[in-house]
Order: C-alpha cells, then sequence, then structure tokens
C-alpha cells in the first residue's frame, strides 16, 4: 500500500472512530486519539501512554468529585458516613463495569480478546472512567460534569434504589483477614464534640496496627468509613474483579 492509500485508510479508520464515538458517547469527540488512548487496554498496549491506565486516574478522580458534589447538594441535610456510602454504590467497580456494558463500550474497545478472562472481566469500568478522563482534556470540567449526569448518573444510577442497597465493607474486610490469617478489630480511636454534635474516629486494627481511619457522627458509620478505606488501601476491590 502505497503513502497516498495508507493515508486514505488512516482517515477513514479515524472518521469510523469519531462515528462509532458519536453514537456511543452522545456527542463528536473534539480529539479522537484521546478517546482512542481512552478506549485502549493494557493488553494490546503496554506503554503508559498508548493505554487507559493513566487517563483511567484522572477519570477517577474527576468522577469521583462530580458524584461528591452531586451528593452533597442532592442530601443537603444527610451525614458525612451517608454521602461516603452512597458515593461508594455509585462508582463501585461491579456498578461502573455494568454502565460501560450498558452504555456499548465494550463494542469500541480495544483489547486482546483472545484472552478469555478479559471478556468476563471488569476492565470495561475501567475503560468508562479512562472515558470521564478523556472528556475532561477535550470538553473541560463543566463539560464532563454535564455529560456524567445526562449518560451515566440519570440514565443508570436509580438513587432510590441505591439508598436501600446494603454495602458492608466490614463483613469484606473480615473475610480478608479471616482468609489470610489476620486479626481485625475495630477500636474507637478518638471521640468529642465538633458543631455541636460528638465526632467519632474508628481505627480499622489489623495484628494490633492502625492500617486505616474513619470519621462521622456514630460509631457504626465510622467504623463503615475505616473499613472502606482499608479496603481501598489493600485493592481488595481490585484484586476481587480485575485480573491482572
Amino acid at each position: 500500500m502505497g503513502i497516498l492509500g495508507r493515508i486514505i485508510k488512516g482517515d477513514a479508520s479515524a472518521a469510523s472512530l469519531k462515528k462509532q464515538l458519536r453514537n456511543v458517547l452522545g456527542f463528536a469527540p473534539g480529539k479522537a486519539v484521546l478517546y482512542k488512548t481512552a478506549l485502549t487496554h493494557r493488553s494490546l498496549k503496554e506503554g503508559s501512554d498508548e493505554n487507559n491506565e493513566r487517563l483511567e486516574y484522572l477519570g477517577d478522580a474527576i468522577l469521583s468529585a462530580i458524584i461528591a458534589d452531586f451528593l452533597f447538594k442532592k442530601y443537603p441535610y444527610r451525614e458525612e458516613g451517608f454521602l461516603t456510602e452512597m458515593r461508594s454504590k455509585m462508582v463501585n467497580r461491579n456498578q461502573l463495569n455494568d454502565i460501560a456494558l450498558k452504555m456499548g463500550l465494550r463494542k469500541i474497545s480495544y483489547f486482546n480478546k483472545f484472552d478469555n478472562s478479559l471478556k468476563m472481566s471488569q476492565i470495561f469500568g475501567n475503560t468508562l472512567e479512562a472515558v470521564v478522563g478523556a472528556v475532561y482534556l477535550d470538553k473541560g470540567y463543566d463539560k464532563t460534569r454535564k455529560w456524567v449526569m445526562e449518560r451515566v448518573i440519570q440514565p443508570y444510577l436509580f438513587m432510590d434504589d441505591l439508598e436501600n442497597l446494603e454495602i458492608n465493607h466490614k463483613n469484606k474486610l473480615y473475610g480478608w483477614a479471616n482468609k489470610n490469617g489476620k486479626n481485625l478489630e475495630f477500636e474507637t480511636l478518638d471521640e468529642h464534640m465538633e458543631a455541636g454534635r460528638r465526632l467519632f474516629t474508628v481505627g480499622a486494627i489489623v495484628d494490633g496496627e492502625i492500617l486505616a481511619q474513619g470519621k462521622a457522627y456514630n460509631k457504626k458509620d465510622a467504623s463503615q468509613i475505616a473499613a472502606q478505606v482499608a479496603i481501598d488501601k489493600l485493592g481488595l476491590n481490585k484484586l476481587e474483579t480485575e485480573p491482572e
């Protein structure tokens, strides 16, 4: 194939990607190459500038901020523990993976299709986070927030259902401790009055050492937050849902 042929083929490929992105995302991307990187799993490209891991890192932070802002405004009178729990329900790996599949991201993602473990994995939730990072870099924060509201939160995250969904981080952490022969305890490290209310600090203590802490206006919420922080620190969510 000559140079002109390769240029024509490249242009056609870029046009096809833009069309696919417009169908899935609902808007025409300004920087198609950015989205191609967001859709590329490391099983195909190992370079940090070629796969979506850096964009996933960025998108995770942006998505978390957008959802935190959304919850803060939606529930003006609810305590920190409730808001933290709701955010966990909205951005957990299974939830994001399910949303990504419903959006159609799997169909336009680039990954090693010969690796059977990837076909049923949670990598597409990570891809969604990477796409959020790409939208942010392409369109800016305000348009990203609007896009997340219209294409992620409103169609797929039903708040009444999520409020009734129970996620027990303590049980999950106890399961990890039992499996690995660790001694896990939750201990009140501090309690004092703050803004007219008693604020508790609870520590998740593993083999006598403080692994994580959580603060809330009751011990139950504080211990759940501590467990959640410990789970994130240990990488248990990714270990359970993402193949290496």
